[in-house]
């Protein structure tokens, strides 16, 4: 195994008090980080704290103001990503950008193939290679495989690889966890700790600190664009760390408000569809939040798209405020009064390149009509009110979609379904890939929305906020309901337990 020459005792990346502008709007105001070879640093922060902008000028997407950039001690500054590959930097983003139609191995050697004595690319000793990293990395990959079908985690894996094999010093990698499973999770640590005993420096950036305490060594937060405190793990904790994000002490993260609990709103009974889910059953009341927890793949989320009509099902049925609904049929279901906030908001819920107000008016679009057509000053005014009421952080109301953060993001697909006036609100993984400081918010709206008599379905893989947030709990495993709980009967180890034993717990 290989190891990273320590070169004495610079580290291995430094920015100092970096600047970075778009236009007036200051993206970094002062940006510093220091990463040491043999070491895994975390990089934390609220949404809109700079993060990103300081990954991307590292990467060589963006040119910084002012500030320095020094690499192995040496000042740089690049003008593309090509260069700072060849600088030795590799990022590994949430959502891998590899060729699907191509191999495990094509991909690993994309654009730098070997050539053999007769000038062809040799495939063999592609292979070879990139067997020998996997072996060294512990993962069972088969390097002649097809990329399309792989998981994310795979994915991940093999971009991993791609950066070992270009012999990358400092590896990024950028909210890397949030579409893994628990066991997923576990082998990345394990290649993200085999990387830091070769030498090699890796940044980490999430919003999970469980994962921050268990696998980081160092952590750096920001706030507002500027750089406010490098810790050691070991010397610091979750609140001091909350602390320092959000200028303030957030002691509520779970804002659960009274509400009183009415009348069955939506009832499902024998919802079955083969190969996915059967036989689920369950209702939901006027002001009640139900939790519906399980593992990464017992069918959460395939049950809120066929209660929604975007999946079909072969039995069972939906009923709302008695009366049955039609399948598969999304538009009757949103005219009835059930509005769906999807797991993947920039694929199904957002047009990226369109405004802030369009996207917020999607779903209201026939009733702002007149005489067929739409005025943007009526468009406006309605996604104002949700715009406002939920805080959305944007320049303009015509600002793409795709230029906010993760968390305001969210705020505008929970503000396009909530103009819809929906008697039940079914949100599938609500506050995935947010900071703290907006889950809270997240949060507050859920528990407001609750007391004002709205029946929500939360669908959620945080156990801390399916305990903090609901009033009863529903966990699912492969594909059936193994366990209802009420608030106070909901303990980490009863849920965990149904999501996890073979059979039925309580019902």
């Amino acid at each position: 195994m290989s190891t990273i020459a320590t070169e004495g005792s610079r580290p291995a990346l430094e920015l100092r008090k970096v600047v970075k502008s778009f236009g007036p709007v200051v993206a970094l105001r002062s940006g510093s980080l220091t990463l040491e070879r043999g070491s895994i640093h975390a990089l934390i922060g609220e949404n809109g704290a700079g993060k990103s902008t300081l990954v991307k000028i590292i990467a060589g997407l963006y040119r910084r103001d002012a500030g320095e950039f020094l690499l192995d001690g040496e000042s740089v500054d690049f003008s593309s990503t090509a260069q700072s590959k060849a600088a030795g930097i590799a990022v590994i983003y949430q959502e891998p950008t590899l060729f699907p139609d191509l191999s495990v191995t094509e991909n690993i050697f994309m654009g730098r193939q070997p050539a053999n004595r007769f000038g062809r690319i040799d495939r063999k000793a592609m292979r070879q290679e990139a067997a020998a990293i996997f072996r060294r990395l512990g993962v069972s990959l088969d390097p002649e495989r097809v990329t399309e079908g792989l998981s994310i985690a795979d994915q991940q894996i093999i971009e991993i690889a791609k950066a070992i094999s270009l012999d990358a010093r400092v590896l990024i990698m950028d909210e890397p966890t949030a579409a893994l499973s628990g066991v997923e999770v576990e082998r990345l640590f394990a290649v993200a700790r085999s990387l830091r005993d070769e030498g090699r420096a890796l940044l980490f950036i999430s919003h999970r600190f469980d994962e921050v305490f268990d696998l980081c060594d160092t952590v750096t937060v920001m706030r507002d664009g500027s750089y406010i405190d490098t810790t050691p793990i070991a010397e610091t904790t979750v609140d001091e760390l909350v602390r320092q994000m959000v200028g303030r002490d957030v002691t509520e993260l779970f804002p659960k408000l009274p509400s009183e609990v009415g009348e069955v709103v939506l009832e499902v009974q024998g919802l079955t569809r083969a190969g996915v889910f059967r036989d689920i059953s369950f209702t939901l009341r006027q002001g009640e939040i139900v939790g519906l927890a399980g593992l990464v793949g017992a069918g959460r989320s395939e049950v809120a798209r066929a209660v929604f009509g975007i999946d079909l099902y072969e039995s069972g049925s939906v009923r709302l405020h008695g009366t049955p609904l039609t399948r598969s049929n999304p538009r009757l279901a949103t005219q009835r009064g059930i509005a769906l906030v999807p797991e993947d908001r920039r694929k199904q819920g957002l047009v990226l390149d369109d405004g802030v107000s369009r996207n917020i008016t999607l779903a209201i679009r026939s009733k702002l009509a007149k005489f067929g057509l739409i005025w943007s000053s009526r468009e406006n005014t309605a996604a104002e009110v949700w715009a406002s009421r939920l805080e959305v952080k944007t320049a303009a109301l015509d600002a793409e979609a795709g230029t906010l953060s993760g968390g305001n993001q969210q705020k505008v697909v929970l503000g396009k379904w909530l103009a819809t006036e929906p008697t039940v609100l079914i949100v599938d993984e609500p506050t995935r890939g947010i900071d703290v400081g907006t889950k809270a918010e997240v949060h507050r709206l859920l528990s407001q929305l609750a007391q004002q008599g709205i029946a929500i379905l939360m669908i959620s893989s945080e156990l801390p906020e399916v305990l903090g947030m609901a009033d009863r709990v529903l966990v699912m495993r492969e594909g059936r309901i193994t366990g209802e709980f009420s608030r106070q009967e909901a303990t980490p180890e009863a849920v965990m337990y149904a999501a996890t034993a073979d059979s039925e717990v309580a019902r």
